[in-house]
């Protein structure tokens, strides 16, 4: 691996990694580390521009997919988070024999929505790339408040997740806004019956930005994937119920690949 990328590495065993979201960073997954890293050896990254990592002029969603296939283990699970889902689907795209297994959480092949597709309001989408040019800092933190609404716990939802990004330096604004456009304009629908890679989709039931709907739309794109439905969940099912999460991702991980 380069210095380009930040990786944090724990635990021993077989590779498993982490993506983060938009606005995120890989301190998102800290709660979760300890759950997973007695069997697998975990790598979460910060994207291009993220968190630690170096800015990049590779910000469209394949060349961030293969950023990270350029300075990631050459074999392991893919577990992305929201956009960081979109990444890594787009990894099993383009090197399946490097996937030994895909896991989305809370993501979407389309984003935004439009006739027939539910998702993300382009005017929503639009308003945060304005609000990007006047103050980042504020237009993250609005989106953070996003990823747990509709969830039991919320409050305390958003409060340990500001704090874990607040531990790693602020986002660039040109990762930001090229991680908007991502979610504005990418598609993967089309290619989802090329995915031959097992694959796990997990959502929250009470996700505002990726309605359970897409899962039951996912069902008849890709129905080679399995589904989990987490009931007390929204945007950030492994921060708002991470026993369950953990214990849905490690099963299929156990079907993926042996354990050390």
């Amino acid at each position: 691996m380069t210095t380009s990328l930040y990786w944090h590495t724990e635990g021993q065993g077989s590779d498993l990694i982490l993506i983060h979201g938009w606005g995120m960073n890989s301190a998102v997954w800290q709660q979760l580390l300890p759950r997973l890293t007695d069997r697998y050896r975990v790598h979460c990254v910060d994207l291009p521009g993220y968190g630690h990592s170096q800015p990049t002029d590779a910000f469209s969603l394949e060349e961030m997919a293969q950023c990270l296939l350029n300075n990631s283990p050459q074999h392991a699970i893919w577990v992305g988070w929201s956009l960081g889902g979109m990444v890594a689907t787009q990894a099993a795209l383009l090197a399946p024999e490097r996937v030994q297994g895909l896991v989305t959480v809370a993501s979407s092949p389309r984003f935004a929505a439009e006739h027939g597709w539910r998702g993300i309001k382009p005017q929503v989408l639009s308003a945060f790339s304005a609000q990007l040019e006047d103050d980042f800092s504020s237009t993250v933190e609005r989106f953070m408040a996003l990823q747990a609404m509709g969830s039991p716990t919320a409050r305390q939802d958003i409060k340990w997740l500001k704090k874990a990004v607040l531990s790693h330096p602020s986002p660039q604004p040109e990762a930001l806004k090229a991680g908007l456009d991502i979610l504005a304009e990418a598609d993967l629908r089309p290619q989802l019956h090329d995915i031959s890679v097992p694959w796990l989709r997990m959502y929250g039931r009470l996700d505002g930005l990726v309605p359970v709907r897409v899962a039951q739309e996912l069902d008849v794109l890709a129905p080679q994937s399995q589904r989990q439905i987490f009931a007390n969940a929204s945007h950030a099912p492994f921060i708002s119920d991470p026993e369950h999460f953990s214990e849905e991702l490690l099963s299929f991980c156990g079907q993926c690949l042996p354990s050390r």
